[in-house]
């Protein structure tokens, strides 16, 4: 038995600390996904909260069939998404912040080379928030946070034709838009 199921029977028997311990080992991880899913760190605070709410009332619906994280991430991607739907606003960032894509800074860079490097990871956040849902979510989990195409099938609940389609897409749409941004800059310097 792997560790997640032996947390799960625990918690099911009626011992909470046990998803205590689920909670610690997923919630950055899901975070991070949540975050370029819903575009600012408030929502995705909230989004993460209830994910795990949700999960631990349906813990005992939980069959067992794919992996926890893959189904506590199937519920955190549609509230998510639900969450994306109701609001309408421009994303607003916390520098710094968990899922900024904040840079490793390489003590030799110089200021130059760390501005540069903050303005092209500033286009990419821009290029990701202007994909479609569908798009941004496959490219999001298979890029930031490492999914393989099954995982990523199961969390969004399509066929794995599906996710290698939208990736394709995905990837396809982030070159046009990263050029367009260079061209707009270009037209600007």
């Amino acid at each position: 038995m792997n560790d997640d199921a032996e947390l799960i029977e625990q918690t099911l028997a009626g011992r909470s600390a046990a998803f205590g311990l689920l909670v610690r080992k997923y919630q950055n991880r899901l975070y991070n996904v949540v975050f370029h899913v819903v575009g600012n760190s408030e929502d995705a605070e909230d989004v993460v909260q209830e994910a795990f709410v949700q999960a631990y009332l349906k813990l005992d619906s939980f069959e067992g069939k794919s992996a926890f994280y893959t189904w506590l991430y199937r519920i955190a991607f549609h509230a998510a998404i639900d969450r994306k739907r109701s609001r309408r606003y421009a994303p607003v960032r916390a520098p710094g912040g968990p899922g900024d894509l904040s840079e490793v800074i390489d003590r030799g860079d110089g200021p130059t080379d760390r501005l540069e490097r903050r303005e092209q990871q500033r286009q990419v956040r821009e290029a990701i928030e202007r994909l479609d849902e569908d798009h941004r979510a496959v490219l999001v989990l298979r890029e930031m946070d490492g999914c393989c195409y099954e995982t990523i099938a199961e969390i969004l609940d399509v066929p794995i034709g599906t996710v290698r389609s939208r990736l394709h897409r995905a990837r396809l749409q982030m070159r046009q838009l990263l050029q367009e941004q260079l061209a707009a800059k270009q037209r600007i310097d």
